[in-house]
């Protein structure tokens, strides 16, 4: 037993109960996700201007536009607010978001709303302590592999990339091959059924 949902479901068997069955990532309706430290490697650059700049990897955008084109929503949920970041939800066409958010607990629980989805349905991506209320809002979490220990621990499972390297696309495409539409991934007549939406 490493962490409380173990511990409920042995206190279920010792009382004779069936525990109740966790939700896995063939449910996933709604990905909602951390920008800096996950969709970024967390470094912030300022020009003479003072406009912010930030650095994304294509993989992760073109999971982002993969998930949407199978039917699982995604949420972007940062604590920063700039027009970087706006211009690049905007190119991929992600409609839900919220930005500047310091209780993100709340946060997904309104983008879950706004999606009809429940917390059963969604998973969060993050890297740091602000995204443990998100984490908490949602069944199932990831951490980056560059997270800090406690933020790791805090998590359902710790992906083998680090912020800004994948880490995005390393989720989407186990929720692909969960939900048994890897084909989108591995075949030339799969990924061209949703071709001409793809964005990076």
């Amino acid at each position: 037993m490493d962490t409380p949902e173990c511990l409920e479901q042995v206190r279920a068997l010792m009382g004779g109960q069936s525990p109740a069955p966790q939700p896995t990532l063939s449910d996933i309706r709604l990905v909602t996700t951390d920008v800096d430290g996950v969709l970024t490697d967390g470094g912030i650059y300022y020009d003479a201007s003072d406009e912010c700049l930030k650095r994304f990897h294509v993989r992760d955008g073109m999971g982002m536009r993969l998930l949407e084109e199978n039917g699982v929503q995604v949420a972007v949920l940062s604590g920063r607010d700039s027009a970087t970041l706006r211009k690049r939800v905007a190119d991929l066409g992600i409609t839900l978001y919220q930005f500047g958010v310091k209780d993100k607990k709340s946060a997904c629980n309104q983008l879950m709303a706004e999606a009809g989805v429940n917390a059963t349905q969604t998973v969060c991506i993050g890297d740091d302590c602000i995204d443990l209320p998100a984490f908490a809002a949602c069944t199932l979490s990831f951490a980056v592999s560059d997270a800090p220990a406690y933020v790791k621990a805090a998590a359902s499972y710790v992906l083998n990339a680090a912020g800004g390297t994948g880490a995005f696309r390393e989720v989407a495409d186990a929720i692909l091959f969960a939900q048994g539409k890897d084909a989108v991934l591995r075949t030339e007549a799969g990924y061209a059924q949703v071709m001409t939406k793809m964005a990076q």
